[in-house]
């Protein structure tokens, strides 16, 4: 079976909906599937038409399409495997929820986000998402097509080898004692405020891994907090690397207001690091408070989280090897048995 599995614009777009493609390939490496990347019969939709033109068709070949962005490119496919009759799959990575707070002016164009959405997802014969949280969501727009959940994994083999990180990236970013850290893209709807307004009412090093803009479209938040940061918090920006980061890092502090799953989060709890969380309906999902984390409703409770975990080594060991163990119930063998699966049930319907 040939199987389409499509990120638009995959070169210029960033963030957890990049590593979740990236990782469902990986993961159906381990199939039967062929994967196709591109549904551009010549690579892309431009000199596609040469080939449209010469009689060779303007789209590949596959069984079924898989579509992981909802852009224009996104929405050729859909109508291309609706003329067809090809089994359609949309990965709603994206809300409108996670959409605000993220850059200028996002909070105020999220609303108008969900007509779209629930006209886009609405064609999929079957809409995937990342957790009941979102299938949630979804609902409540509502989407009419049949939603799954499924985890987007974590690859903990890209994970391999980070402690050899560890003395470098401390020495390079002048980082001592427990680091308190996070991954990704810097912006307030994962919980930049909360994360430094902790770093000014505590004395460890904190340091935020990720990228992070600082022009007009930068949030309000980003700007103030990355041009003005606490002393002892530093933006690093693109890490070549992950695994510089979670060598680096002591203590996962993800203060998140929404979120679809977090891939990061099971990254860390792959090099089995403490993890703490905001107390939000996705993480109690996967995570248990007091076993592989801990989950915190109030900077009060996040800030003696901190505490626990600086004064008490054992805590944190204990809670590292017990996020080890959650993040393998996410590997991405059981990812691509589980798209392998639901690819041959469409197909089959």
């Amino acid at each position: 079976m040939r199987a389409l599995n499509y990120l638009e614009l995959e070169e210029h777009v960033r963030g957890g909906m990049v590593t979740a493609t990236r990782q469902q390939r990986k993961a159906l490496a381990t199939t039967d599937i062929e994967v196709v990347e591109s549904p551009w019969r010549a690579g892309n939709p431009v000199q596609s038409l040469g080939t449209l033109f010469a009689g060779e068709g303007y789209f590949e070949s596959y069984d079924v399409a898989h579509c992981n962005l909802v852009g224009p490119g996104s929405i050729a496919v859909a109508q291309h495997a609706k003329r067809n009759d090809i089994p359609l799959v949309l990965h709603a990575h994206f809300t409108k929820e996670d959409f605000a707070e993220s850059f200028r002016g996002s909070t105020q164009i999220a609303p108008a986000l969900e007509p779209y959405l629930r006209w886009f997802y609405s064609q999929a014969d079957l809409v995937l998402c990342p957790s009941e949280y979102t299938k949630g969501v979804l609902e409540s727009y509502p989407v009419d097509a049949p939603i799954r959940p499924m985890s987007n994994g974590v690859d903990t083999e890209s994970m391999a080898g980070y402690e050899e990180f560890r003395e470098d990236t401390r020495e390079r970013f002048d980082l001592d004692g427990m680091v308190v850290y996070a991954v990704g893209e810097v912006f307030e709807r994962k919980g930049l405020t909360t994360f430094c307004e902790l770093a000014k009412a505590t004395d460890y090093d904190f340091a935020w891994f990720g990228p992070y803009d600082e022009g007009p479209q930068a949030g309000k938040a980003t700007r103030k907090w990355v041009n003005n940061p606490p002393e002892n918090v530093t933006f690093t920006g693109f890490m070549e690397d992950k695994r510089a980061a979670f060598g680096a890092g002591d203590v996962y502090l993800f203060p998140a207001k929404v979120e679809n799953q977090g891939i990061a989060v099971l990254e860390a709890m792959a090099c089995g690091k403490p993890v703490v969380l905001r107390d939000i309906d996705v993480f109690r999902e996967f995570f248990e408070d007091g076993e592989d984390c801990l989950m915190c409703e109030t900077f009060e409770e996040f800030e003696a989280a901190l505490e626990r975990l600086a004064d008490d080594p054992e805590l944190r060991e204990r809670l590292g090897e017990n996020a080890r163990e959650t993040a393998e119930e996410h590997s991405l063998e059981r990812v691509g048995e589980r798209l392998e699966e639901t690819y041959r049930e469409l197909v089959e319907a």
